[in-house]
């Protein structure tokens, strides 16, 4: 029977388990309502823009006055609002910012009343109405890809429980087993001492009863020995379950924290992201129509006006991400790892590759390797597919149609002047069909989005697992840090040999700095504590990441300096010498179609995997 000491710690185990997810399942909640509440308050900032201007257009004929009115009655509203979560959302959104600018600034404005009004009402008000019907269908599709995702978190975080306890199981069983095996030791002891301790008998009866006690005592002892041999087999086959199910865990374990980490590092952003998607760029087209039409009207309100333009200017999804995941930071930090639970005083948090599960997790260890090329092929084809649609959306939420200086030429007739522009962003015969175009592209674009997630997910939890088992078999692979000796190999050669498009040095370095760094002053330009990069270098050397807890305990210009360390290290250049020059030639040529053939022809004498990395310095 089990004993209460034991229930206690099961239950214990699983009580804290079930803490921990149940919070995570709190800030998946509280994430979606979060996402909701931006929702709303986005379309009721849209919403009062198009009141903002259509009660703008209406009182354009009476001129400054009712003007002043207009902003002060919006500026009032604004200021006195009672609703905490727009707020919130002044003190992050940029795009709220904009809106405070654009009142102050009405304030000091006189119209060319006719067209502005025209404008406002022909032009400007379709557009935010138009951005409204946008927001609301992106944040439902990413809404969409959010509960799916969570969904998925929650089927991993719920296969960790089932290991978990198969572990707890298997792991008492050994231990029962273990236990019976014990008794048995025993009682052959104590068989073997009553055999000892026969009280002689007289010679008169000693012949007689001999050879019937040998016979029993033979009995007993092979009776005996025969529960022992059982036992001993029990408990090695239990044992040996154990030590499986142990390892199951820890597989388990690994590759739920790896997705948990994921979810709340990359894919948050990921779908935040898409929420935003074409919202900050439309939203821009928007105030750079009504900015376009403000200053055709009068240049002495030029000053005033370049602050809004600045504002507009300044309209960047990421840094109004970056302002909501802080301040809202409690439901979008990343929970607390994982860690392994020893149960009934199985300390060995690590994995056992001893014989006879040795042979099993190197099978398994090279299963997961060839799934895992296959599945980082697939998935970067996919990635490709997603980011030209992504190219192809931005393409089309940042057509540059916002400049209504036309409307403000010198025209006999104010009928040619209504005409000349106002109707003519809705009035386009291709208008309706460049809308069906760019919600059929931001379907395909979420369909990819989805694919691609989902395949990231599964090389993540593969990933995680694969790293593991390659630590637990001591395979001796080396991070690819390409700090080898000059001479004995080339910067391609160790490209190829560490199987990865970027080294590690390189991801890990760039990753830390646009964490900790971007904002920081004298980068790659003031040096580090020379001990410290070596400190950084030995440890990508010896194959592990320092810069992978995501911890700001480094000094910034310390990583900076590893990385242009790197750099200076290769044997050959990371772009040719031989071909440096013929790219500077190509400067000469005037034509700007025949430079980017010669730049193109270049470019392709260079090994892909040097462009790779080239592409990926570029972009960061």
């Amino acid at each position: 029977m089990t004993s209460p000491a034991k229930i206690r710690k099961d239950k214990e185990i699983v009580a804290e388990y079930e803490t921990q997810v149940k919070e995570i399942r709190a800030q998946l909640v509280e994430q979606l309502k979060c996402l909701d509440q931006q929702c709303e308050l986005r379309v009721q900032l849209l919403q009062d823009l198009q009141d903002f201007f259509r009660k703008k257009a209406e009182i354009e004929m009476d001129y400054s006055r009712n003007l002043e009115k207009l902003a002060e009655r919006f500026l009032t509203k604004t200021r006195g609002t009672k609703d905490h979560l727009l707020k919130k959302e002044q003190v992050i959104s940029s795009p709220l910012n904009c809106w405070n600018l654009m009142l102050l600034q009405v304030k000091r404005e006189s119209r060319d009343h006719a067209t502005l009004s025209d404008l406002y009402l022909n032009n400007i008000i379709p557009r935010f109405a138009q951005i409204s019907e946008d927001s609301g269908r992106l944040f439902k599709k990413s809404k969409e890809v959010g509960v799916q995702l969570q969904e998925d978190l929650l089927k991993v975080l719920n296969e960790l429980y089932t290991v978990m306890k198969t572990y707890h199981m298997y792991n008492t069983d050994s231990i029962n087993a273990e236990s019976k095996l014990k008794e048995a030791e025993k009682q052959m002891g104590r068989s073997s001492r009553q055999e000892d301790r026969q009280t002689p008998r007289s010679p008169d009866t000693l012949a007689s009863i001999k050879s019937d006690e040998k016979v029993v005592r033979r009995s007993s002892v092979k009776k005996i020995e025969k529960m022992k041999e059982k036992r001993q087999a029990k408990y090695t086959e239990n044992k040996l379950k154990a030590i499986k199910a142990r390892n199951e865990y820890l597989l388990a374990l690994e590759a739920t924290n790896s997705c948990v980490f994921k979810y709340y590092i990359h894919d948050l952003s990921d779908i935040i992201d898409c929420c935003d998607l074409g919202y900050h760029a439309s939203l821009h087209r928007a105030l750079r129509t009504y900015l376009s039409a403000e200053q055709n009207v009068e240049t002495s309100k030029h000053t005033g006006l370049e602050t809004l333009e600045g504002a507009a200017e300044i309209l960047e999804p990421n840094g109004d991400k970056q302002k909501l995941m802080e301040t809202y930071n409690n439901i979008f930090c990343p929970p607390a790892r994982f860690d392994f639970q020893s149960h009934m005083g199985d300390t060995m948090g690590v994995m056992c590759a001893q014989p006879p599960v040795e042979e099993d997790l190197l099978q398994r260890f090279q299963q997961l390797q060839s799934r895992l090329s296959t599945l980082t092929i697939e998935n970067e084809e996919v990635k490709k597919t997603m980011g030209a649609t992504l190219s192809t959306i931005q393409d089309m939420v940042t057509v540059e149609d916002y400049d209504v200086s036309e409307c403000f030429h010198h025209s006999n007739s104010m009928e040619s002047v209504k005409s000349t522009f106002s109707e003519s962003y809705l009035s386009k015969p291709s208008l309706a069909k460049r809308r069906a175009n760019q919600q059929e592209t931001e379907q395909f674009y979420f369909m990819k989005f989805r694919e691609f997630l989902e395949g990231d997910n599964l090389i993540t939890k593969l990933q995680a697992k694969h790293d593991l088992l390659k630590r637990t078999l001591g395979d001796g692979h080396r991070a690819d840090y390409m700090t080898t000796s000059r001479g004995r190999r080339n910067s391609h050669t160790r490209h190829q040999d560490s199987g990865q498009a970027i080294p590690r040095v390189v991801e890990s370095c760039i990753r830390y700095i646009n964490l900790y760094g971007l904002q920081h002053q004298g980068i790659f330009r003031v040096p580090g504590s020379q001990l410290e990069v070596n400190d950084i270098k030995n440890s990508f050397e010896r194959g592990n990441d320092p810069l992978a807890d995501d911890e700001n305990n480094h000094d910034i210009n310390s990583v900076a300096g590893v990385l242009k360390l790197y750099f200076r290290g290769l044997e050959n250049p990371l772009f040719p010498k031989e071909r440096f020059n013929e790219l500077m030639a190509c400067i000469r040529v005037d034509n700007l179609y025949e430079r980017s053939l010669y730049i193109r022809k270049i470019l392709l004498t260079i090994p892909r995997s040097v462009l790779v990395v080239m592409r990926y310095l570029f972009a960061f």
